[in-house]
């Protein structure tokens, strides 16, 4: 049965995600000349960026005069375990300074010194106080500066869109096939370059710091649908404390400023026991040490009631956390009744950050489909195998800002906009035949998913729990054919929860594919059947969808040679711990 008619909407650059990324793209593609269209699956003011909380990280030697953007990059490519890519990671810190001090001009409320200068604090495994920050809520600062930006630029920002296929003829990408949430009408949305800023994958574990319908991997799954490799997807970061209780709230951060301000972790027999696993640094260590000896901890059985641990401030003056930490405070008072300047709190990892996604280029961020671009955690190549708090926000702004110059640029130059009648058909009918009585629902079907992630490739893996989970994805994937979707006056959501379903089936792959490959533990990656880092491993792994409806295929290069002048700053690894944020 054919689709309803779609209407078409044209424009230069369109621009696939409204957080962060997605809205400095835009600006700038907007201020080279291009007319641009961004789409959201939120409102403008509530995509997924508003959750970070820490800060942004850039040298402007406020604290410390004697930081450089060449220490900033040896820091990152370190604690990236070496396979980030050092291009990617120098353009981003030799960027970050202007990037923050434009956001500042723009009116992002970033805390100052009394003289006016921006101020910042310690982030875990950063040398020096590179991290700019507003309060305890940062990214949400960020995006409502970029949205007025928007706003005064004459952006279109269409809200409650759901993309459901990028439109590729002869290689080359003219747009995308979306719909609206509630109303389900259907649009064909055409230009000359397309930005996939969608953010990651992390919704596809059971405890997850992402919210509902989001972070399901469906700008990964759109790029491997169109053409282009995903890289590292077995590095996924685990943040060390998530709430566990009550059920909705299964995952929440816990910010690791309550570490960064004297908070303890203890196990079920009252025992701090970062002392066995890094009684230097102890709860001050890196992200993925912290999660895994909390993970340790609660699967040889000295967790607490509800499967965690307990995380302990409550020897600090109440004054001092209404001050430092008032969003913990609220938060705990309002979803437990729990009082965290009197009890601890219990916390367990949670899924928190894709360091791997789209395969870009350095400079552009263009993919390997010409026409197609991506910016944000959604792609690949700053963070390695274990990523620095602080540089995610950054990455959103100077990626996002050369992705636009780049997609700008590119529809500039080009002479005739390719189309493709058989590619918008295609698509309708793709859509078309989701719509459909079956005996499968989408939601107990994406629960089932993200137990499998948690169970199978959690923070800790083996050969074994990984490729049953290859065997168990294949179940769920055969199930996801027969899913019940009767759209009706309600809205469009049941369609989107099954496309977000199809979208995680193949990001999941995608990763226990890529974490079977890695056959070492390397930074958030931990293989219990092989604890030792593998130098031969400093390569990526690619993935690659070669026919559709195939298993994907997975092959490794050697991570880009770092530039010699660059390589000697790397050579001193002396970090001091104290006074660190980690978050």
């Amino acid at each position: 049965m054919p689709g309803p008619s779609a209407r078409s909407r044209v424009c230069n650059v369109l621009v696939i995600g409204s957080g962060a990324a997605g809205l400095r793209a835009a600006m700038a593609a907007t201020e080279a000349g291009s007319q641009v269209l961004v789409l959201g699956k939120r409102h403008r003011l509530d995509a997924h960026t508003v959750l970070a909380a820490g800060g942004i990280n850039a040298v402007l030697g406020t604290r410390d005069p004697q930081d450089s953007w060449e220490q900033h990059f040896a820091d990152t490519l370190r604690e990236g375990y070496f396979l980030g890519h050092p291009r990617v990671v120098e353009i981003m810190a030799r960027e970050a300074p202007d990037a923050v001090r434009e956001l500042a001009a723009w009116g992002c409320p970033f805390a100052t010194l009394a003289d006016g200068r921006l101020d910042q604090r310690f982030f875990g495994a950063h040398k020096y106080r590179r991290t700019c920050y507003a309060g305890d809520y940062t990214g949400r600062a960020i995006l409502y500066t970029l949205a007025d930006r928007v706003q005064q630029l004459g952006i279109p920002v269409i809200e409650d869109q759901y993309v459901s296929r990028l439109l590729v003829a002869d290689g080359v990408c003219f747009g995308a096939y979306g719909f609206d949430l509630v109303s389900g009408e259907r649009t064909v949305f055409e230009a000359d370059a397309v930005i996939l800023a969608t953010g990651g994958h992390t919704r596809l574990w059971r405890r997850s710091s992402s919210r509902r319908d989001e972070n399901y991997g469906e700008g990964m799954f759109l790029a491997l649908e169109a053409g282009c490799r995903l890289m590292d997807m077995e590095l996924v970061q685990f943040h060390p404390t998530g709430m566990l209780t009550p059920e909705e709230m299964a995952g929440t951060l816990v910010t690791e400023a309550i570490r960064g301000e004297g908070g303890r972790l203890y196990n079920r027999d009252h025992e701090r026991f970062m002392q066995r696993y890094d009684p230097q640094r102890m709860e001050l260590s890196a992200r993925d040490r912290v999660a895994l000896a909390i993970y340790t901890e609660i699967i040889e059985g000295r967790g607490g009631p509800n499967g965690g641990v307990f995380l302990d401030i409550s020897h600090r003056p109440k004054e001092e956390i209404l001050e430092k930490l008032p969003r913990m405070y609220r938060q705990f008072i309002e979803y437990q009744m729990l009082d965290i300047s009197k009890q601890p709190m219990e916390v367990a990892p949670t899924a928190h950050y894709s360091m791997g996604g789209i395969v870009v280029d350095p400079e552009s961020h263009a993919t390997e489909v010409v026409g197609l671009y991506a910016a944000g955690e959604c792609a690949s190549g700053l963070h390695g195998a274990n990523r620095l708090g602080g540089n995610s926000l950054a990455e959103t702004i100077i990626f996002g800002r050369r992705a636009g110059a780049a997609s700008a640029a590119y529809s500039q130059e080009s002479e005739v906009q390719r189309r493709s009648k058989k590619a918008v058909r295609d698509a309708a009918d793709e859509l078309q035949s989701l719509i459909k009585p079956g005996t499968e629902l989408a939601r107990p079907l994406q629960r089932a998913l993200r137990n499998l992630m948690w169970e199978h490739c959690g923070v800790v893996r083996d050969e074994g729990r990984l490729r049953e989970g290859l065997r168990k994805l294949g179940e769920l994937a055969e199930a996801a054919q027969t899913v019940d979707i009767r759209p009706g006056q309600e809205g469009w959501f049941e369609l989107e929860h099954v496309l977000d379903l199809r979208a995680g089936l193949r990001t999941a792959e995608a990763t226990l594919r890529c974490a079977l490959e890695r056959c070492e533990s390397r930074g958030a990656h931990n293989r219990s059947d092989f604890p030792a880092l593998d130098p031969g491993l400093q390569r990526n792994l690619y993935a690659r969808l070669e026919q559709r409806e195939a298993p994907l295929t997975v092959r490794s290069e050697p991570v880009p040679k770092i530039p010699a002048g660059l390589a000697l700053v790397l050579a001193d690894d002396e970090l001091p711990v104290a006074g660190r944020l980690l978050e």
